[in-house]
């Protein structure tokens, strides 16, 4: 059988619990620098947003944060908004189309299908955006533009020193869990964001640089935005006995929430679709609605750190915070649908805690803790990330002994989102554009099965002493396409086929040659019984070789066969395992004749 004589030889990696080499400390020291640079990318975007929100509004040139829940009702609180989705439109057509959405979406499509490729002008037009949408009135937070800026300064330095796509991926989810720690003080929702949204594995190649990357805008952050959390908070109510019950009916709401909301932003996407006007113009319209929205209810514009505080600590009425969450959500799906730039994790926040505040009015305790869970419920099954969604609410504010309820409360809400919806509201957008995402991680089977599990143990061969001609007439009539040629002592020497017994028939007399006289001189890649099938389909990669001899380490007879058949056995017998359901107890006749 013919094999690529110019195949890199694949080396026998030893069995280990992981892949990981002295790679990882260079990838650890850029993870460092990405991380610098993504706490100075937060810290400049959100100086960005405040100056855009004092000058458009307030007319003044500070870069101190602003709340619009003072702003007066105005026709100007009308016509800004749409200027500011002008704007953007028109950076969108002439810019990049990368700025358009809440950036998630767009840095998982880079991870998966751009090879973790950025382009500098989206680390450059994707943060001005997003200052001018969300300064302007949108109902945006600024995470998801600081992920999609972060990622790519993390993937632009990867390039410029021509590193891998895995490394890339790496670098970029690096500089996205920086950004995101900078912005919130949250280090572990960063890296398990990125382990649950970004990476799609876990490798200590990458969970390491991250990690480190998180780590420096921790110790980064206090210079720039304080050390307390984000929103301190301790309010902890006594739960009676049915407290944690109370608290997974929460997630369950926020659940059924969650999925009308996605639900209705891609209805709402999809009557954008429809207009017959170009895109460029759908922001300023979306902006519209955003500005109608704030004549209702002023506090509802904007990132809204305010309202998430003031739903903490509750200092709202109740027909405050039904105005705040009916606004909101209005406002937020008009506005994301038609194409703006701004992030989702802030306005999933309150209106996640709207919910939950609004419940708590009749469950024991402090509103502001049930607005907690409804937080964490709301953005563990909005973004399918339940862990997330748990310790990032722990982070925000500090408050540990929340953990428990809010742990119950994400994991229901992330158990109804996913059995109501095959996609998330990051996966739908990107599965419109034509491509699959999947995000159930799981071991590999082909790194738990040995060759000698599943090769063919009774293996017919031709010895090399074999006349050629004999030979030809063997591979002719032969049940098997090819076979495996060996020496004296039941060693490989090689494989020949029946379209090599076919091409010996064109050819003059051949005298005494000897079959092992026609094997392909490149050296053979066998593997042993005890290599694990994911090294065997390695090398048939990298040598194009079908069929595998499987060899006796120690005296390199043939022992078995591997085939491609084989390999597919190992997927298809993982899957029966799954789906094949047994009892423990047996009863009966059957049981009487087991024994």
């Amino acid at each position: 059988m013919p094999r690529s004589p110019t195949a890199a030889p694949v080396r026998r990696r030893p069995l280990a619990d992981f892949r990981a080499d002295p790679r990882l400390l260079v990838l650890v020291a850029m993870a460092l620098l990405i991380g610098l640079a993504g706490t100075v990318a937060a810290w400049g975007l959100l100086a960005l947003i405040a100056l855009v929100t004092n000058l458009a509004w307030f007319g003044r040139f500070a870069i101190g944060s602003a709340s619009l829940a003072g702003a007066t009702p105005s026709l100007w609180m009308v016509c800004l908004p749409p200027l500011g989705g002008l704007v953007i439109g028109l950076m969108a057509r002439f810019g990049s189309e990368k700025i358009r959405g809440h950036g998630i979406p767009e840095a998982i499509e880079a991870i998966l299908i751009g090879g973790s490729r950025m382009s500098p002008k989206v680390a450059v037009l994707k943060p001005v955006s997003s200052a001018i949408s969300i300064g302007t009135g949108g109902p945006f937070g600024a995470e998801g533009p600081i992920i999609m800026t972060g990622g790519a300064l993390g993937s632009l330095f990867a390039q410029f020193f021509h590193l891998s796509a895995a490394e890339r991926k790496t670098l970029l989810v690096a500089g996205a869990a920086a950004g995101m720690t900078a912005i919130f003080g949250t280090p572990v929702a960063a890296v398990l964001l990125a382990v649950e949204l970004l990476l799609f594995e876990w490798r200590p190649r990458s969970f390491i640089p991250v990690v480190a990357a998180a780590v420096t805008a921790t110790v980064l952050r206090p210079a720039l935005f304080g050390e307390d959390p984000l929103f301190p908070f301790a309010a902890d109510p006594v739960l009676p006995w049915w407290g944690l019950i109370a608290c997974a009916g929460l997630g369950v709401a926020a659940g059924l929430l969650s999925g009308l909301l996605t639900t209705l932003l891609y209805a709402c996407e999809d009557a954008f679709e429809r207009l017959p006007i170009h895109w460029m113009w759908w922001p300023a319209l979306g902006g519209l609605a955003v500005g109608l929205g704030g004549l209702v209810e002023p506090r509802a514009l904007g990132v809204g750190y305010d309202v998430i505080a003031d739903l903490l600590g509750g200092h709202l009425a109740l027909k405050a915070v039904l105005l705040i969450l009916g606004v909101k959500a209005a406002i937020w799906l008009v506005a994301l649908s038609s194409g703006t730039s701004g992030g989702v994790l802030a306005p999933l926040l309150i209106l996640g805690g709207a919910m939950g505040w609004v419940a708590g009015t009749l469950l024991p305790g402090h509103p502001g803790f049930w607005a907690l869970l409804g937080m964490a419920a709301m953005l563990g099954g909005t973004m399918r990330a339940p862990l997330t969604g748990a310790l990032f609410a722990v982070e925000l504010t500090g408050d540990v002994h929340a953990l428990p309820g809010l742990l119950a409360a994400s994991a229901a809400a992330y158990a109804v989102t996913v059995l109501l919806l095959k996609r998330s509201i990051l996966t739908e957008k990107i599965a419109r554009r034509g491509q699959h995402v999947t995000r159930e991680y799981g071991i590999d089977p082909h790194e738990l099965t040995r060759v000698a599990d599943v090769m063919v143990r009774d293996v017919d061969t031709l010895p090399g002493a074999m006349p050629l001609p004999e030979a030809a007439a063997v591979l002719a009539a032969g049940r098997h396409r090819t076979y495996p040629v060996v020496d004296d002592a039941g060693r490989p020497v090689g494989l020949v086929s029946r379209a090599d017994a076919l091409l010996w028939t064109t050819e003059p007399e051949h005298g005494g040659e000897r079959l092992d006289g026609r094997v392909p001189e490149d050296a053979l890649a066998v593997v042993h019984p005890g290599d694990v099938t994911a090294h065997a389909i390695e090398l048939m990669l990298a040598t194009g070789q079908g069929r595998l001899p499987v060899t006796d380490p120690e005296s390199g007879r043939l022992v078995g066969l591997l085939t491609r058949k084989d390999l597919l056995q190992v997927r298809a017998a993982f899957g029966r395992a799954e789906a094949e359901r047994q009892a423990y107890f047996v009863r009966g006749p059957k049981a009487a004749q087991s024994a």
